[in-house]
């Protein structure tokens, strides 16, 4: 993959910036910015309205919803929802699961979570459904010492009353990858009994962190439920994905109500009819030029980075045509191989650094493109902040993985993660990690805060 050529196509790089700090936001390319201003002229409201302009921009609308689709090898459409983001697509299938619980159910989930697939679940049994009379838990399942998911535990957990098990496709800590074809044979061996008369557990997989660095089939993987955000995909705008089984989004109630989710004159004082899918959960005006350009996202992720040159149906960006999945697996194992040389090489860096800890799996063929550290004496605040001096962005905090960090006993909970994209560089790498190692020199020598 030619990393110079694509950088060409971002203007952060002629800021001189390290971004190293993807995990949290990627950078969006020059054409997501130019095509949005592009749609502007001719922007009109979907759904609503008999104009050409109306129905231009829904039409794009529509094929966005086909696109997004295509890359997770959804069966179509009727199976995408969009949000504003992974955590209110996480939310929705709470509440849409909400009546369904009954006395007795629980949820598992795992100390791994981002607090979004955490948070919401303790939110149920502690502290809405007890005001309905309804008893369900929210059982975690552990992680092993190099921050991997323990399926044993995990399967020990679940029983005939897990209604769900909810588990990351990629920690937002330590980059670790659980195998999701055994958390799905676990889920699916609890024998609990779901209202269409199936006998197992459904799964929902938070993919924030898994997606922009790896292909991903729905059907292959059997997922009931699976969320992501555009803005960690070079999209810069409010958008979030729920891919769903069609048979859940059709029985389930929906998140939100009003506007678009309701058919088109179907409302009276005893009775409301809802849309079809996928506008059942579409309620409002959505965020229409948002979920336009990040659909776009996808396809000229594609056309940057496939080595298929030239590829047949190129260019796919600015185009509706279908977008097959064997050509997004390829794409995404070019961006996955990248991404891990990157990685590979910031571990081997850290780790010859004294007083540095590294989180999570020992490989970067077991993580996703991101390493958590810690270094002895020094707040990870600092050390970020100190990165920032020289010009590498990073992150410190607990990265939403409180409970992981809590776990480990980290005080504060918190660690500084360097993560890397698509477009980050060998040197890149290696000012990150060398400033790294330069912070680390001066703890040791008490100048700390003194540069």
């Amino acid at each position: 993959m030619d990393v110079e050529r694509l950088r060409s196509h971002f203007d952060f790089v002629r800021t001189g910036r390290v971004v190293t700090n993807n995990a949290a936001s990627t950078q969006p390319p020059r054409e997501l910015l130019d095509l949005y201003r592009s749609l502007v002229p001719w922007y009109e409201n979907v759904h609503r309205g008999q104009s050409g302009a109306s129905r231009r921009t829904t039409g794009l609308f529509e094929s966005a919803y086909d696109t997004i689709a295509g890359w997770l090898n959804a069966p179509g459409r009727r199976t995408i929802a969009t949000y504003r983001n992974t955590t209110e697509a996480i939310n929705a299938v709470m509440y849409s699961l909400l009546t369904e619980f009954r006395d007795g159910d629980n949820v598992v989930t795992t100390m791994m979570e981002h607090n979004s697939n955490f948070v919401p679940w303790y939110a149920l049994g502690r502290e809405i459904l007890p005001r309905f009379g309804r008893r369900v838990q929210c059982r975690l399942a552990r992680f092993d010492q190099a921050g991997r998911l323990d399926l044993a535990h995990l399967a020990s957990l679940v029983d005939s009353r897990t209604k769900l098990v909810c588990c990351t496709g990629a920690s937002n800590f330590f980059g670790s990858k659980p195998d999701l074809g055994t958390v799905r044979r676990i889920a699916d061996a609890s024998g609990y009994r779901q209202p269409d008369g199936t006998r197992r557990s459904l799964l929902l997989v938070d993919g924030a962190q898994q997606a922009p660095s790896s292909a991903v089939d729905v059907r292959a993987l059997d997922l009931d439920y699976y969320a992501f955000s555009f803005h960690k995909m070079l999209a810069p705008f409010g958008v979030g994905v729920l891919y769903a089984k069609e048979h859940l989004l059709r029985g389930a109630l929906p998140f939100l109500y009003g506007g678009d989710m309701i058919a088109e004159g179907q409302v009276a004082p005893d009775r409301v009819a809802y849309n079809d899918l996928p506008w059942k959960y579409a309620a409002g005006t959505p965020n229409i030029l948002g979920v336009i350009v990040s659909a776009q996202a996808l396809r000229l992720l594609v056309d940057l980075v496939d080595p298929a040159d030239p590829a047949p149906g190129r260019p796919y960006f600015g185009s509706g045509d279908p977008l097959p999945h064997p050509v997004v697996r390829r794409a995404m194992a070019e961006v996955g191989r990248h991404t891990r040389q990157l990685t590979e090489r910031a571990l081997s860096r850290l780790r010859d650094i004294a007083g540095l800890t590294v989180y999570g799996p020992p490989t970067a063929s077991e993580r996703t493109p991101l390493v958590s550290f810690t270094i002895a004496g020094i707040s990870p605040f600092t050390v970020a902040e100190a990165l920032d001096r020289y010009g590498v962005e990073s992150r410190a905090g607990c990265h939403c993985a409180t409970l992981a960090h809590r776990a480990l006993g980290l005080d504060p909970p918190a660690s500084c993660r360097l993560s890397f994209a698509v477009y980050n560089t060998v040197q890149d790498v290696d000012r990150a990690t060398g400033a790294v190692a330069r912070i680390a020199e001066t703890a040791t020598q008490g100048w700390v805060g003194s540069y």
